[in-house]
């Protein structure tokens, strides 16, 4: 990290910014080389992220053909305006960086508990329905496992 001074050092705010924020974005490298990011829902869950998907696409086809990952997530916290040079404007924000590899999830129970701890994540006042059989089957469940993950903020 080139500011090392912009370090999360603490783990427990990595993990909470993994537990609270509600969009991430996953990047894969497709056959032709190239980076790809989408942004996501997911839930971090024992240590691992996942994140429900259709089983089909081009991020399904990466982590099929064995793709590292990188999945991030920021919270911007505000924009400082400059008053004098335009070098002088600023950015207040926290993020996170996960560098690892996934799969998908092929235990129907296991995506069931996790689709279910999306629900819960998502719409917390509950007033869903159970998943349904065939709508599981067309549901795709990813799962990270983190290798290395880095935290950065500037709070001013």
């Amino acid at each position: 990290m080139r500011h090392a001074e912009r370090k999360i050092k603490d783990q427990e705010t990595i993990e909470a910014l993994l537990k609270n924020k509600d969009v991430g974005r996953i990047a894969t490298v497709n056959r032709g080389g190239f980076p790809v990011i989408k942004p996501v829902n997911f839930v971090y869950w024992n240590g691992r992220i996942y994140v429900h998907s259709s089983t089909k696409g081009e991020k399904i086809r990466d982590i099929r053909r064995g793709s590292p990952v990188c999945f991030e997530l920021d919270e911007p916290i505000g924009y400082v305006a400059a008053f004098g040079p335009a070098c002088k404007a600023n950015y207040y924000y926290r993020s996170v960086i996960v560098k690892g590899m996934a799969v998908l999830v092929k235990d129907k129970d296991k995506k069931l508990k996790i689709l279910e701890r999306l629900m819960e994540k998502y719409q917390p006042e509950g007033g869903y329905e159970a998943m349904a059989p065939e709508i599981l089957q067309k549901t795709a469940v990813i799962e990270i496992s983190i290798r290395k993950v880095t935290g950065k903020e500037r709070l001013g």
